[in-house]
């Protein structure tokens, strides 16, 4: 085994090098007492509470690393005696109901343990509180100053929001800002509130007082957050068949006991009461409650009679990248088994196509190049065209934190927010100008001679073209373009080639363009110039994705010219697949893409839209010619939880569940597959896109299979080589996975093309792609 070896009560255990005793002792199973630790980040050694010996010598766990060799003893009287005495100092500085029966916080778990009853806390309390925000809430009577919501707020989150006041015994924690709690810095990532051991900083509601570790609620459910792309794992806690608390999973694999304010706090929707609970069929211009039978009836007789008028390409799907997987994929299914076309598109195809098609060119697949945990370890951070400390505010934590301990980090954004503010070179490119800029810094890196010659030489194509391109992009040219000082461009190409490790990480700023494929392959270069993608030496170039499934949406061929795993339509050997398994053929024209099924309507061609958990109408461009479109198609259909503007332009809206009531799968911005899992029934008639999916072919007299989301998986894991490992009893046992996984019994690849790029020759390629 890897690491040192401790002995722990006679009990060896390993434990990594630089490993605390306290990990030592948990490692052997021991419950120890630590009030003012928390493995998320560093130790403090101020309760006093996790005293142990350690080769004779008294010493608290939680600040003493362990050292190969040593043996540790817990349960010996006086060690028990000395952490008694320190828990009672703590807890005779608090008011009795600290202790009350019930209290689910660490400090009551750890006085019950002990036998210290209420009796044990001395004080009057009187010290107020602070009930300003919304949705953290401070009990200064409680706080007994061990600093964990402190560091949780500096050293995870890197807010510093929080911090001590006071002197002696009265010292609490309080907003640096010396303001309500409401005026302070906080984000409400509710890190403070998970860390608190006392309850002394809590949420409002039910789930006043819950934390990850300490909570006995029978009615929990491990789940994936439904909001960005980051893919956090979350327990959902309910009680009385509502939400009770969403508290961050220690050990999520992406947000590793962290949240931010959507995913902990944003779950009132559920029981809004503008919550579509019933199916609504327009009659005479109004929007009327109906029953499911008739409302699929409707829905079923639009499209025949779309496709006695026009063809199997007369009906066309939007799906959702709100959905999940399984959905996605069942979706893709109906339309070319039910239907018989290729008309299927996602929302991705303004923010995830123009990375699926870019990434696809330069490396082969159209993910990041590499897992998370890995871009953290960078020491140069190129990030563009995203804001993840808003958009993104787990993942913009840890790539703050990573910063703040020393790495460079350069900001291309038009405007200064987020990460801008602790930039080492703030690039500020005029809107529309990426392609431009990324060519200037590729210029500087051959110019300079930063570039790997020996990694272009062995597993790159296109050098030749694209260094004559670059010729006519020297920094005083790019300057002039985009706007951006030649010494800045200078000094962020030279800190991107100079560095050991970098990283590109990029956002919707570089895809949504009407040249974002060109921007995404430009950016490419640099990682390709510099050797830093698949290799040891970098850690290649990762999109952050907008919404909770984008990336799984086009996994799953919700796309009008690829199947399930990319593969194209018009590959014969790619249908054939898709056809054995299916037992139907496959159509191999490429289908509308959503722009196109708009026009389509306009023209009288499209006669049946189905818009699945998009609201078009809002989010896609030239507002008012999407109405148009809407309103001239024959029969336009409409899953959602809300009456949107979309809907309010449908002929049928179906109302579905959320993700909090879903089973099945997301795919998160670095490819793994997490699950997601029921954590309560949907109100009312509600149903899962899965269900409608299925219910809508059968009342077509069509048998989709796939009675379950999980038979869908399995079933996509046939068809596309790419996922053949998934299934949702591998997840269940597993976690996470990244795709590609090849084979039930292999890992899936976090990091792409070790060996290889997944292109034809397998080399990188090399874009020469003019502004």
């Amino acid at each position: 085994m890897t690491g040192i070896a401790v002995e722990v009560d006679g009990s060896g255990v390993h434990v990594p090098e630089g490993a605390s005793l306290l990990t030592a002792v948990r490692a052997a199973g021991v419950e120890l007492p630590a009030l003012c630790s928390d493995d998320r980040f560093s130790p403090a050694g101020s309760c006093r509470t996790c005293l142990v010996r350690a080769d004779g010598r008294i010493v608290a766990a939680c600040v003493t690393p362990a050292s190969a060799g040593s043996r540790l003893d817990t349960a010996t009287d006086d060690l028990a005696e000395l952490r008694r005495e320190a828990v009672e100092v703590i807890v005779s500085a608090l008011p009795p109901r600290a202790l009350a029966d019930g209290n689910p916080s660490e400090l009551a778990h750890v006085c019950r343990s002990m036998e210290i009853g209420p009796e044990a806390a001395q004080r009057a309390g009187g010290r107020g509180g602070d009930d300003s925000h919304p949705y953290v809430h401070l009990d200064r009577d409680l706080c007994i100053a061990c600093g964990r919501c402190v560091r949780m707020c500096s050293e995870v989150q890197g807010t510093f929001a929080l911090t001590l006041v006071g002197r002696g015994s009265d010292t609490v924690v309080a907003p640096g800002t010396g303001g309500p709690w409401a005026d302070s810095d906080c984000v409400a990532c509710g890190g403070c509130v998970d860390t608190c051991p006392t309850g002394a900083i809590t949420q409002p509601g039910p789930g006043r007082g819950l934390t990850s570790a300490f909570h006995p609620a029978a009615a929990r459910t491990r789940t994936t957050c439904g909001y960005c792309g980051v893919g956090c794992t979350l327990d959902v806690v309910t009680q009385d068949g509502d939400v009770a608390a969403v508290l961050p999973a220690r050990d999520g694999p992406v947000n590793q006991g962290h949240a931010c304010v959507k995913g902990r706090f944003a779950h009132g929707f559920r029981t809004s009461p503008e919550r579509l609970t019933r199916p609504l069929l327009r009659r005479g211009g109004t929007l009327e409650p109906v029953g499911w039978d008739e409302a699929l009836g409707h829905v079923a007789r639009g499209l025949r009679a779309a496709i006695h008028a026009g063809g199997p390409d007369a009906v066309a799907a939007i799906s959702s990248a709100r959905a999940t997987n399984e959905e996605n994929y069942l979706v893709q299914k109906f339309m070319r088994v039910s239907i018989g076309s290729n008309n299927v598109d996602n929302c991705s195809r303004l923010c995830h196509s123009p990375s699926a098609a870019g990434l696809t060119a330069s490396f082969g697949l159209s993910g990041g190049t590499d897992t998370f945990d890995d871009v953290e370890r960078a020491d140069c951070l190129l990030v563009i065209g995203a804001n993840p400390v808003e958009a993104h505010p787990v993942v913009g934590a840890r790539l703050l934190r990573r910063v703040l301990h020393g790495a460079k980090l350069v900001v291309a954004d038009p405007r200064a927010v987020g990460l801008a503010l602790h930039a080492d070179v703030h690039l500020r490119p005029r809107p529309g100008t990426n392609v431009a800029l990324f060519h200037g810094l590729a210029h500087v890196l051959l110019a300079e001679g930063l570039t790997d010659e020996e990694f272009l030489r062995a597993r790159a194509t296109g050098l030749l073209e694209l260094t004559e391109l670059l010729a006519d992009y020297p920094p005083d040219r790019v300057a002039d373009i985009t706007g951006v000082p030649v010494a800045d461009l200078v000094a962020a190409a030279c800190l991107y080639g100079e560095a050991g490790h970098p990283a590109v990480v990029y956002g919707l700023g570089v895809t949504e363009h009407l040249h974002g494929t060109d921007g995404v392959r430009s950016l490419a270069n640099l990682a390709i110039l510099r050797g830093a993608v698949g290799t040891d030496r970098g850690f290649g170039v990762n999109p952050l994705r907008g919404q909770n499934n984008v990336q799984g949406a086009s996994d799953m061929g919700a796309l009008p010219d690829a199947l399930p795993g990319y593969g194209k339509v018009t590959d014969a050997a790619v249908r054939a697949r898709a056809e054995e398994v299916w037992g139907v053929p496959v159509p191999e024209r490429p289908g509308l893409r959503i722009p196109d099924m708009f026009a389509a309507a306009r023209a009288g061609d499209l006669r049946a839209l189905w818009v699945i958990g998009e609201d078009v109408c809002a989010t896609d461009p030239d507002a008012n010619r999407v109405v148009q479109a809407l309103d001239a198609c024959p029969l336009v259909v409409c899953n959602e939880l809300f009456l949107s503007e979309t809907a309010r332009h449908a002929d049928v809206v179906l109302p579905v569940a959320s993700w909090l009531e879903k089973d099945g799968t997301f795919v998160n911005f670095d490819r793994r597959f997490q699950r997601v899992r029921p954590a309560m029934p949907s109100p009312g008639e509600t149903r899962t896109d899965f269900d409608i999916v299925r219910s809508l072919a059968t009342t077509m007299g069509v048998d989709l299979g796939c009675e379950t989301p999980a038979d869908a998986l399995t079933e996509c894991a046939r068809l596309a080589p790419v996922f053949a490992g998934l299934s949702h009893d591998r997840l269940d046992r597993e976690g996470a996975v990244p795709w590609p996984c090849r084979a039930p019994d292999q890992p899936g690849e976090a990091k792409l093309y070790l060996e290889r790029f997944a292109t034809p020759d397998g080399r990188a390629r090399l874009a020469a792609a003019p502004y």
